[in-house]
């Protein structure tokens, strides 16, 4: 007679489950005589850290146009003198003026002709200007703030901020040991599985260090360095060798 549907996938349910439990029980014993014979133990630990950044640097630029030279000259000396005017109110004293830009504005005349060159209208000087500070909240807040330049009329730009950590060199020696202590927890414990224990530490070899904003994964094979977020997370890994008692 023939078993009842039911039936029959119960019977093919129990036999897959075995056939399962006995794969796994395999797997365990494999890598138990594997542990048990072993004499060294290699794992990779990992060691991470959030910290704020402690360095904000801030670049910003500003512009002049004129039919001359000397005109743009002296509309630039003008503006830069508002800037500097209010950084000073701001309370930024310490900043570097970059070297001025030049460019001449050149445009086609109407109804020039394809191969005429263009004629020279005037000139427009660029003035870039970068601070850096430790004051890392209180210095982005500038740029909601120079609006205020905007109404004397500077053609002030504000571009975006790069937030350091300067003590990620000290972070990376400390998470090392870190990382290093959560590799021998992770080996005593695979360790454990063969009857064995740690004997000492041979060899341990530090990868790259991931510097990203705050909940970001991103990893890279030479190592991220981000400068967008003002808050981080270092994360570092240690794989390292153990010999086994």
């Amino acid at each position: 007679m023939e078993a009842p549907r039911p039936h029959l996938f119960g019977l093919l349910a129990g036999l897959f489950l075995a056939v399962a439990l006995c794969v796994t029980a395999g797997l365990i014993t494999h890598t138990w005589m594997r542990i048990s014979d072993a004499r060294v133990i290699t794992v990779t630990g990992s060691a991470r850290k959030d910290v704020e950044s402690d360095l904000v640097i801030w670049r910003s630029s500003f512009s002049a146009e004129a039919p001359t030279l000397l005109e743009a000259q002296q509309k630039l000396d003008a503006d830069l003198a508002k800037v500097a005017a209010w950084l000073d109110l701001k309370g930024v004293k310490e900043r570097q003026l970059q070297p001025v830009q030049i460019r001449e504005i050149m445009a086609r005349t109407k109804g020039a002709e394809p191969d005429e060159m263009p004629q020279r209208l005037g000139y427009r000087l660029s003035q870039a200007i970068e601070v850096q500070s430790s004051e890392v909240e209180r210095i982005p807040q500038l740029a909601g703030e120079s609006t205020a330049l905007l109404e004397q009329g500077v053609a002030f730009l504000s571009e975006a901020f790069e937030f350091i950590y300067t003590k990620a060199g000290d972070a990376k020696v400390e998470m090392m040991a870190e990382a290093t202590k959560d590799a021998r927890l992770r080996a005593e414990q695979i360790a454990a599985q063969g009857h064995r224990a740690i004997k000492e530490l041979r060899s341990a070899r530090m990868g790259v260090i991931q510097i990203n904003p705050r909940y970001s994964g991103a990893t890279s094979w030479e190592g991220n360095n981000d400068t967008s977020s003002r808050w981080k997370t270092i994360t570092a890994t240690v794989t390292a060798e153990f010999s086994l008692e």
